[in-house]
């Protein structure tokens, strides 16, 4: 596999969403102000059914004033937690949305589950479908994709020079690691995507794409090393074998309940975003199929 250059640092800016806890990238290369956005937030207001575009305005807002030039949208998965506004951008800038190919699987999974017709689960709703190990230009740095399965199948991360960008796959050291009870989930392959990401340079720049505050910590962050994650994180750090990460994972995620969004989000997020299409009326609704999610 090909490495970007460690000597490559991109621009990395964060904009938290305290309703979902998720923190959107604004990426970009000094040299040349190309910019990508990762993983869009589009607002969601779950009791009114209300979708606004409050929170990726103001990442455009900061990109506008910085005088920076934006050229594609990174996603890291199909999230389950917030909407994604990657579609938004599409429309409104024109910028294309790449993701994982093996958001296929997650289409195949989740389009009959919300009689989503007008996906076919082949990925053709996203415009560009990267494999592991496939590089591209974002201006004068390098961004190499990482296949990080385990939260999910079609799982990828972003290493831009000295920075990866692993989306739900590590959290801040003091938080642990993601869950792996969705569809296509699995703790050992989630410990083995964590060790190629544990593998890179130590001084490798991590951006996760949540952040849930321990009891321990009272602020928000984001930003990690390879070697803190190794040395500190609480579920695979110091040395914690494959077999103990597996019993803990699938111990731990016994006791989740279901994210709050997770219905809304995963039918607007295998379409890259668009909203369900309209009815006869002109009216685009939400599927909110019952029992399906298992026992309470």
């Amino acid at each position: 596999m090909t490495h970007a250059s460690p000597a490559q640092s991109p621009v990395v800016q964060g904009f938290f969403d305290p309703a979902t806890h998720t923190i959107t990238y604004l990426v970009s290369d000094a040299a040349t102000g190309q910019a990508a956005i990762i993983d869009p937030v589009l607002d969601y207001d779950p009791a009114a059914a209300r979708t606004s575009t409050r929170s990726i305005d103001a990442v455009m807002t900061a990109l506008r004033d910085q005088g920076l030039t934006l050229g594609l949208v990174l996603e890291t998965h199909a999230h389950a937690d917030h909407l994604t506004a990657a579609h938004h951008l599409r429309e409104t800038q024109g910028t294309p949305i790449g993701i994982g190919r093996d958001i296929a699987q997650v289409q195949a999974t989740f389009a009959p589950m919300f009689h989503a017709d007008d996906v076919t689960p082949d990925g053709a709703a996203f415009d560009r479908l990267y494999a592991d190990g496939d590089t591209f230009a974002l201006g004068e740095l390098t961004v190499e994709v990482m296949h990080t399965p385990g939260h999910t199948p079609a799982c990828v991360s972003y290493r831009i020079g000295d920075a990866a960008f692993v989306g739900d796959t590590l959290f801040m050291p003091d938080y642990g690691t993601a869950r792996t009870d969705f569809p296509g989930g699995d703790a050992r392959t989630l410990y083995r995507s964590i060790h190629r990401l544990l593998a890179l340079p130590e001084e490798t720049r991590i951006f996760v794409g949540h952040d849930y505050l321990p009891k321990s910590r009272a602020d928000f962050r984001f930003e990690t090393t390879v070697g803190e994650q190794k040395a500190t994180n609480v579920h695979v750090g110091g040395g914690v074998t494959e077999d103990a990460f597996v019993t803990m994972r699938e111990a731990r995620d016994a006791t989740l309940g279901a994210p709050q969004l997770i219905l809304p989000s995963l039918q607007v997020n295998i379409r890259a975003g668009a909203l369900p299409p309209p009815d006869a009326k002109g009216q685009r609704s939400l599927v909110l199929p019952l029992n399906v999610l298992g026992a309470a």
